[in-house]
């Protein structure tokens, strides 16, 4: 047994770091404590994620972040629809990538709290900001919701307490996630639509959300990923992806949504060719409040 003895968790880092690598090959299991009895045991990978990652594990811990809310709107007449909840850091002072965040979660084992909490902080932002008929678009992670029925009657709970409609809400599986068990995914969408709610599949096109799990999975919804959208006008490639998805969509009564629209001209192609709703930088930016689209812009 080895022992290190530290001043700040910064230090014990910084000596630990450089063995690291030896320490995994070598199956070391280390603990910590600030008593001469040791504390519960644990492998070094986790064990070392734990210390690298602790500024954001207390921000999860505590719930340190909040809702900023992003508008979409009806491409058919520039109407906004409703808004995605992009979690960002409450305090200024402990800034964040939230996909550095949950990166962070999924390495020490917080996701599962991590997506609660964010799940609840976006039901919750609706609350004075979003009026009744006007959709939110609310990430989560399937991994964590390991039994649908049981797991997710905090957030049910939490729609019910807030006044919310359940019509009102679409749950959109995130980028980060990938598909290992597609009838465990479908039964997760199952019971959100049974309780009422919609449900998206995000990022079509890119990752693990391929075109061919709309015949599968059946959302309500499908995001078509950014880098399709991307000087759509001009390019011939993504032109023929984007008619190919509006294809299927159609034929499954699935509705489409284009993201990351940041020029006119991406925006009226979209349009052009009938996909259904639009979301991106050129429409409207992340905001704690519920901005109009086209603030900046003024376009419409």
């Amino acid at each position: 047994m080895y022992e290190y003895q530290y001043d700040t968790l910064d230090e014990l880092y910084d000596s630990l770091s450089d063995m690291e690598p030896i320490m995994i090959r070598d199956g070391w299991t280390c603990s910590i404590n600030c008593s001469a009895q040791p504390g519960i045991f644990m492998p070094s990978r986790e064990f070392m994620d734990l210390i690298r990652y602790r500024e954001m594990v207390k921000v999860i811990q505590k719930g340190e972040f909040k809702s900023h809310l992003q508008p979409i709107i009806a491409l058919e007449d520039y109407s906004l629809f409703g808004y995605e909840s992009l979690l960002r850091q409450e305090n200024d002072k402990k800034k964040f990538n939230p996909a550095e965040l949950f990166k962070a979660a999924t390495r020490t084992g917080f996701h599962s709290m991590l997506d609660q909490k964010a799940r609840k902080s976006a039901i919750e932002c609706r609350q004075g900001q979003v009026a009744p008929g006007t959709k939110s678009f609310i990430n989560f992670l399937p991994s964590t919701i390991y039994n649908p029925e049981f797991c997710l009657r905090h957030t049910f709970k939490i729609v019910d307490e807030c006044g919310v409609d359940p019509k009102d809400l679409v749950f959109e599986v995130v980028e980060t996630e990938k598909i290992k068990d597609v009838d465990h995914l479908r039964s997760v969408l199952d019971v959100y639509k049974r309780e009422g709610m919609k449900v998206a599949l995000d990022d079509v096109g890119s990752g693990f959300a391929t075109v061919d799990m709309l015949t599968l999975l059946q959302p309500d919804y499908v995001k078509i990923d950014r880098s399709y959208i991307k000087h759509c006008e001009r390019d011939v490639q993504n032109q023929e992806f984007l008619r190919k998805v509006m294809k299927i969509a159609g034929d499954l009564n699935i509705l489409v949504l284009a993201e990351g629209i940041e020029r006119k001209e991406e925006l009226l192609f979209c349009k052009e060719i009938g996909i259904h709703y639009g979301q991106g930088y050129f429409i409207g930016k992340p905001h704690s409040e519920a901005m109009a689209p086209f603030t900046e812009s003024q376009y419409a």
